[in-house]
């Protein structure tokens, strides 16, 4: 009995005979899932897959990275991030790096977390650094909303939170390179559903697929994109059905509303974005790390000839730059895409600068072993 897995890999090569298509994966996530599973290499040759600004660490602008380690040498502030944000280069040094000289810096699984060492230690100030889209800013609004209630005056807030859609059409609108369909993020779309990319597709003609992260169904979204193409229908489909429901989660959606407003906010790599960050509403503003502490920033400053800005903006592959896997590897990084597990150089030096996994071989379809069938997804097999 043939497979799901076997029918959409044939119905791939089908649908793509002669087509020359630019799809980008916007999720790092699945990044990371395509260079792990070697998936790349059994794609047809017409077919380039390329990533996107979804890696919430890799587009952190550098002001942001050196306003944290500012406050993190003031005495009595405690930092609190997650773990990938520790060894992001800053213009002049990272959290890593201040750790090191004393600096109290804590790694967190959870927003929350930050809030109990606040209440544990009330004499110290508790920065929690706001790194992510919808999915991890949900509960970064619980906390703030959290502390609000609870009355703890020692929590604060330094926003670098960001909104996928409108890098999107951020893109889309610059016209510097050809995207013809987005392979949809599968963690943002739990909160945000699937309405905002049916205004993509339906505003800019490009077709959009939410998929899993398993390699056949990031394959199934891929067939699903190039049929959609083929047929000259773009539309939005959601193909990660047993995650994310049409409406997404409004509880989370009314929790962020709630506690941030909707702001232009500046990118790596791409500049300031309309409508695309979040900063504190009025009445949470007393939290705002970035008002509230007066700190002195170093000039910004990139990396001299690191290409993560271009590569979070799908302009360049990692092995584009110079740097790759010889001056800049995970342990000695040069900018945020070689550090973050979901970025895309990180994902390219581990798994192999050309796409297969370490488990991939020519010919073998190693890719989709043991994957799950999914004759629910929607796909028109």
């Amino acid at each position: 009995m043939i497979s799901t897995n076997e029918k959409l890999s044939a119905r791939l090569r089908d649908a793509a005979a002669g087509m020359n298509l630019r799809l980008m994966e916007v999720c790092g996530t699945h990044t990371a899932a395509i260079f792990r599973s070697g998936l790349r290499s059994f794609l047809p040759a017409g077919i380039r897959l390329v990533a996107g600004p979804g890696c919430p660490v890799c587009v952190t602008p550098p002001e942001t990275v050196d306003r944290a380690i500012a406050l993190s040498r003031l005495k009595g502030v405690t930092i609190a991030t997650f773990g990938d944000m520790l060894k992001v280069p800053g213009s002049a040094s990272s959290l890593r790096e201040e750790r090191g000289r004393g600096a109290d810096i804590r790694v967190i699984y959870s927003p929350l977390e930050s809030l109990e060492f606040a209440r544990a230690e009330p004499a110290r100030k508790v920065v929690l650094l706001g790194v992510g889209f919808e999915t991890t800013i949900a509960p970064a609004a619980a906390a703030v909303a959290e502390a609000a209630r609870s009355g703890i005056g020692n929590f604060y807030f330094l926003s670098a939170g960001r909104r996928v859609i409108p890098a999107m059409e951020h893109l889309l609108k610059s016209g510097d390179f050809r995207i013809d369909g987005f392979i949809c993020p599968g963690h943002a779309s739990t909160v945000i559903g699937l309405g905002p990319y049916r205004r993509i597709s339906r505003n800019f003609k490009v077709p959009c697929v939410i998929a899993g992260f398993e390699a056949s169904e990031i394959l199934a979204a891929v067939v699903e994109l190039v049929l959609m193409i083929r047929d000259k229908r773009p539309a939005a489909v959601n193909l990660y059905r047993r995650v994310v429901a049409p409406r997404g989660n409004p509880r989370a959606r009314r929790a962020i509303s709630e506690a941030f407003r909707i702001v232009d906010a500046e990118w790596r790599g791409m500049g300031t974005i309309e409508k695309s960050g979040y900063a504190l509403r009025r009445g949470f503003e007393a939290m705002d790390a970035g008002k509230r502490f007066e700190v002195v920033l170093p000039p910004p400053r990139e990396p001299a000839g690191c290409l993560c800005g271009k590569v979070v903006s799908g302009a360049a592959d990692p092995a584009d730059c110079e740097f790759f896997g010889r001056g800049c590897t995970p342990e000695r990084p040069l900018g945020p895409c070689m550090v973050a597990s979901e970025g895309a150089c990180a994902a390219w030096f581990r798994y192999g600068r050309f796409g297969p996994g370490p488990e991939a071989e020519p010919g073998k379809d190693t890719a989709l072993k043991n994957q799950p069938d999914y004759e629910k997804s929607g796909l028109r097999i």
